[in-house]
């Protein structure tokens, strides 16, 4: 016997009602049902009410892995990141989301670890499931061979109707269907670089992580025009390249550097002093440099115990510098002089590009401008 309109079927007590049964109950095509729960398309008023009725009647839920089949959106965006754990990283990803869900989407997220395969796998996973845009987070080994893969999933992006969206990465050119939301990371180095040289410090140590990583590229470049402008000679020895970007590798390259200052635990008697004076002497020996630019708040922080537990002080014998202005700059004592970055803003920026991108195929290209946080922890050179 066929089922009247607005007879609920009788064994949907056992089963989760789909969109036939929707359908079935309004007196209506799958499609229109589809159209209502899209929201893509007009249907007349009466029609979606009967329909709506419908839904909450059947407590129906849409399956959106059938919508994507079928090829409607999904109102959904992807973000991919090497590691959401870090300060910078995760202000960005939070941009990102909160944006994304003032619009409307649900976030997908994936991280890589630095791996480009699991990088490539995430953006493949987030085209099947047609992400209205896929938003790569964080820097990135700039490269011929990482340019022709950004613009090869670009385009696939573009093809699928989905966005590329670099965040804090450079744009990949004017004929590649992405968007790019940086901010002035050379400028920041530079800015900063400058304050340091301004306070009389001419001999800087610079530690930092891999000059082929764009993050380090773009500080190094803006610290080395700096010191080019001002009249500085660079010193090769006063790097220390090749950090992760950790406390532990600012500590660590740091207590090196201090070796020879470091005053142990013996000849202080068993007496831990950290960055006291002994009989108004500083503690510590001679050292290469007056200041230290560290390229993260977070390589600053493990760059500041290492003075300290060196028997020195911040900013009396070592002026330190960090940037990112993460909450931890603001914590530590004493306070990071740094640069601000505006990551939640620059991931609310990126959404805002994607999902109000004109209906262009080409490059979309916006920088954020960053500016120096000065605090307690940069002075002029000590005179001892």
């Amino acid at each position: 016997m066929a089922r009247r309109r607005n007879d609920v079927p009788d064994d949907l007590g056992r089963r989760q009602s789909t969109i036939k049964d929707v359908a079935e109950l309004a007196g209506v095509s799958l499609s229109t049902v589809s159209r209502v729960v899209a929201g893509n398309y007009p249907v007349a008023r009466s029609t979606r009410l009967r329909v709506q009725r419908a839904i909450e009647q059947l407590n129906y839920v849409a399956n959106t892995h059938a919508r994507v089949l079928g090829g409607g959106p999904t109102r959904t965006v992807g973000f991919i990141v090497n590691d959401v754990r870090g300060p910078a990283f995760a202000a960005a990803v939070h941009g990102v989301e909160q944006e994304a869900a003032r619009r409307g989407h649900i976030c997908l997220v994936a991280t890589t670890d630095g791996d480009p395969a699991r990088e490539l796998a995430a953006i493949q996973l987030m085209r099947e499931q047609r992400a209205a845009a896929v938003f790569l987070i964080g820097g990135a080994t700039d490269d011929a061979a990482y340019r022709a893969r950004m613009a090869d999933i670009a385009r696939s992006l573009d093809a699928a109707g989905s966005r590329l969206v670099l965040c804090g990465r450079p744009a990949l050119g004017k004929d590649i269907p992405a968007t790019a939301v940086e901010y002035d990371n050379e400028g920041g180095a530079y800015a900063l670089t400058s304050f340091l040289v301004g306070r009389g410090h001419r001999r800087i140590l610079y530690v930092g992580g891999d000059p082929a990583f764009t993050t380090t590229a773009g500080r190094l470049a803006g610290f080395r025009r700096a010191m080019g402008d001002l009249g500085c000679p660079v010193d090769e020895s006063l790097f220390e390249l090749g950090t992760n970007f950790t406390r532990e590798s600012g500590y660590e390259r740091v207590s090196a550097r201090l070796g020879g200052a470091r005053l142990s635990s013996a000849r202080l008697g068993g007496a831990r002093l950290g960055g006291a004076r002994l009989g108004g002497a500083r503690l510590g020996g001679a050292r290469d440099f007056t200041a230290i630019f560290a390229e993260t708040d977070v390589i600053a922080g493990g760059a500041m115990a290492a003075v300290f537990d060196a028997g020195l002080t911040v900013p009396e014998d070592v002026s330190l510098v960090g940037y990112d202005d993460i909450p931890l700059a603001a914590d530590l004592r004493p306070g990071l002089t740094t640069v601000r970055v505006p990551y939640e803003e620059l991931g609310r920026a990126a959404v805002r590009a994607a999902l109000d991108r004109p209906a262009v195929r080409s490059e979309q290209h916006q920088t954020l401008g960053t500016y120096v946080v000065i605090r307690q922890s940069a002075d002029g050179p000590s005179q001892a």
